[in-house]
């Protein structure tokens, strides 16, 4: 957004900004694929790491709450850095930051090194998630080359999607769990490579709230070790207690820092409208369901069904390999019916899923279980588009970027509250296989609760909503 406004429309951009489109997209594109196999890539390896390291539920879902956490709690404020430093430069920091983290993921000698390092990977992903954009519309300032250029990158960021357990699985058996953090590295490389040959982002002045972003990290934080270390210890322990009050407080303090603040992360007035909050919801609760659900699979495949990390992860290519198909059909779907058709008969294609994956026992067959998976991520696939497409058209042009990061935000956070959560249940429960399908009920309960709020939305979304407000 930052270069869009800085380019002049009379002139064009440089021509050197030209030559080096398909330079940014590649760049763009390989940090984006990065950003989201990172997300998905460690729960295949997730019973390996515990192996070698011997660590137990709570420091698994460390390992995969590290990252997330970090990436929601910082992406809200990570765009108004990229402006204020320019994006090429964000995004080459957050590269290198991201790499570097992954090196020390790679030789970490224990679990607090490791999360200590997903923390920081997932904080140099949120730098990098809005600067990559940002970059692709620097580098197509023709409106029909930007969008051709934005599907290819959010493809990128589908196929990482479908790829990670494929590639986690594939490395951990043939290579080692450490291998899955060691192949971003090149990636990495060749991403910086292309980056070098692009030209300075402009920089614009944009305001950081600090009072935000500090409440913001403390309420997240405090919620996943709360949920967390509660399944594992009890949440009668002082210091879980303790937590989940500072997540309370500082949620508090957030929402006050928001309303009152001259330059808030999250304008209070977003939620002046159902749509807007309804598609937050259901964002988070399609994410909570599909990261929850690969979370509980995995760990079921490989520790109840004996499966290696390599055959875990083809179980999960059913369940993933249509979801840019799906997204396609979900923009067509919207544009001829409306953004609730879609986004209804996803979630509940998805609680239909999960609802049937209540049947899975000790010795149902691993092709069946892949089988029944499909439907959780059909049905995310099918309403995520959608109700992206309902949020934008609810709010004014000036606002699309802020709620673009807030659905993003809500999204990662459903995924992370959705590990903590299940790593809980499935702790604090008399078998593996109860605290699973406590697990899925839960997901497909929400699931079913999202859709019917889904209901009372407008047909056509409410478009420009907020332009009045």
């Amino acid at each position: 957004m930052a270069a869009e406004q800085a380019l002049d429309p009379t002139t064009g951009p440089p021509a050197t900004e030209r030559r080096g489109s398909p330079a940014v997209l590649g760049a763009a594109l390989l940090g984006f694929f990065l950003i989201s196999l990172d997300a998905l890539i460690v729960t295949v390896a997730l019973p390996d790491i515990g192996r070698g390291l011997g660590v137990g539920m709570s420091g698994l879902q460390w390992v995969v709450d590290g990252y997330t956490l970090m990436f929601a709690a910082l992406m809200l404020s990570a765009g108004a850095l990229s402006d204020r430093i320019g994006a090429k430069r964000a995004f080459g920091g957050g590269l290198v930051l991201f790499a570097a983290a992954s090196a020390a993921c790679g030789l970490a000698p224990g679990l607090s090194v490791l999360v200590t390092a997903r923390l920081v990977q997932g904080a140099a992903a949120a730098v990098m998630m809005p600067a990559s954009l940002a970059l692709v519309r620097q580098g197509f300032p023709d409106q029909a080359e930007r969008a051709r250029a934005i599907a290819v990158w959010t493809v990128g960021g589908a196929v990482a999607v479908a790829a990670g357990p494929v590639v986690g699985g594939a490395l951990t058996a043939s290579a080692g769990w450490r291998w899955i953090f060691y192949v971003n590295l090149p990636a990495a490389l060749a991403a910086l490579t292309l980056l070098a040959r692009l030209p300075a982002s402009p920089r614009l002045p944009a305001r950081l709230d600090v009072s935000g972003q500090a409440t913001a990290v403390l309420a997240m934080g405090g919620l996943t070790y709360g949920v967390i270390e509660g399944g594992a210890e009890g949440f009668g322990r002082p210091a879980v207690l303790a937590s989940l009050a500072v997540a309370v407080v500082a949620a508090a303090g957030f929402l006050v820092a928001q309303a009152r603040g001259a330059h808030p992360m999250v304008p209070m007035a977003l939620f002046r409208t159902r749509v807007v909050t309804v598609s937050l919801v259901v964002g988070f609760m399609a994410n909570a369901a599909y990261y929850g659900g690969v979370f509980d699979f995995s760990l079921y495949l490989q520790q109840e069904r004996g499966q290696t990390a390599l055959h875990a992860g083809l179980m999960f290519i059913p369940m993933t390999a249509l979801v840019a198909l799906v997204n396609l059909a979900s923009a067509r779907l919207a544009a001829r019916y409306g953004p609730r058709v879609p986004m209804t008969a996803g979630q509940l294609v998805g609680a239909g899923g999960l609802l049937t994956l209540l049947l899975v026992g000790p010795h149902t067959g691993v092709w069946v279980v892949a089988a029944l998976m499909v439907p959780v991520g059909l049905g995310g696939a099918l309403a995520v588009p959608a109700l992206t497409a309902m949020l934008l058209d609810a709010v004014p042009a000036d606002r699309a970027g802020t709620a673009g990061a807030v659905l993003n935000t809500a999204r990662q956070v459903g995924g992370a509250i959705a590990v903590a959560v299940f790593g809980a249940l499935l702790a604090g429960a008399d078998s593996f296989l109860a605290g699973m399908r406590w697990s899925v009920l839960l997901a497909a309960a929400g699931l079913l609760a999202t859709a019917a709020a889904t209901l009372t939305l407008p047909r056509a979304g409410g478009a420009g909503a907020l332009t009045a407000a």
